[in-house]
């Protein structure tokens, strides 16, 4: 081989090596900002539950990493430790924080067909077991949606005043607009027309639930994960929320659910929720989304 041939080779090999070295540098670099980043964001989960009382490790953690990192960026924060400090230094960033956090996603009389078979099957079967004095919980109520539809749906085998219904959730600013009972059109979309015209007056462009209906419901705040239960419910509704959380916290809350309610209480979940061990945890399956605790 001439000379020139031996420095070209010479010179390809040095060029690898130099690539191979920055590849590796940047593979590196890449690895140490990711455990960085793993760090802080369990650094941020222990603030956020010494803060709020929310524990995030009960939530699926690439999906509620994804929404936290969304909203960091919106408040135009560089890193979990800056967007702490500014948590504990601006009360409208703290709420606007737990409200985005607690996925607020609600509507009257969702999956009407659910509902349907509500009034039909599962109301009556409460009254005829356990009377006309019902223990009812609406657990993570959001803006109020789900324990007023409960209302009217038991209006239709009960009097008004003798209907309760206790609702809960763990962000106190939905509590306060559900208090309020302020909605869009497209909220009440699915109220049967009966009700709609009887409990709903227009206010502008939304429409106000009547106090007949809002005196029914008793709100108060309350976290599922930490929070003691109410006791010998009749019925609790608790829907498309627990998609959220991880599969052991899920676990954990449909055991408690199991606790609080009476033999033969009943679970109304989302239709997304349905419970895999239902036979392990002491329920009876009447579809993929009522749940009958078992004597």
């Amino acid at each position: 081989m001439s000379d020139s041939g031996i420095i070209f080779v010479y010179s390809r090999a040095c060029a690898d090596d130099q690539y191979i070295i920055r590849e590796c540098a940047r593979k590196n670099k890449n690895r140490e900002r990711g455990i960085l980043m793993a760090f802080d964001y369990e650094y941020f989960k222990k603030e956020v539950f010494a803060l709020t009382k929310i524990d995030l490790n009960a939530y699926k953690e690439k999906q509620m990493k994804r929404r936290i990192d969304t909203l960091i960026a919106k408040h135009k924060v560089t890193g979990y430790d800056k967007f702490v400090a500014k948590l504990r230094d601006d009360k409208v960033v703290f709420d606007d924080f737990v409200n985005y956090l607690t996925i607020n996603v609600s509507e009257f009389y969702r999956n009407p067909e659910q509902w349907r078979l509500m009034d039909k099957e599962i109301i009556p079967e409460l009254i005829g077991r356990f009377g006309k004095n019902l223990k009812i919980w609406s657990a993570a109520c959001s803006t109020g949606d789900e324990p007023y539809s409960l209302v009217m749906a038991f209006s239709k085998h009960l009097p008004l005043n003798q209907i309760n219904i206790i609702a809960t959730d763990i962000d106190k600013q939905v509590i306060e607009k559900a208090k309020t009972g302020l909605y869009n059109e497209k909220s009440i979309a699915s109220v049967p027309d009966e009700f709609k015209k009887k409990y709903f007056t227009k206010v502008g462009p939304s429409y106000q639930i009547s106090n007949d209906i809002k005196s029914r419901v008793q709100f108060k705040q309350h976290n599922l994960l930490k929070d003691p239960y109410p006791d010998r419910c009749d019925l609790i509704v608790c829907r498309n929320v627990l998609i959220y959380f991880t599969e052991e916290a899920k676990d954990e809350v449909f055991r408690k659910f199991n606790t609080a309610l009476k033999p033969e209480g009943i679970l109304f979940i989302g239709s997304t929720e349905q419970i895999m061990n239902y036979k392990e945890i002491n329920y009876e399956r009447k579809n993929s989304f009522f749940y009958i605790k078992n004597k």
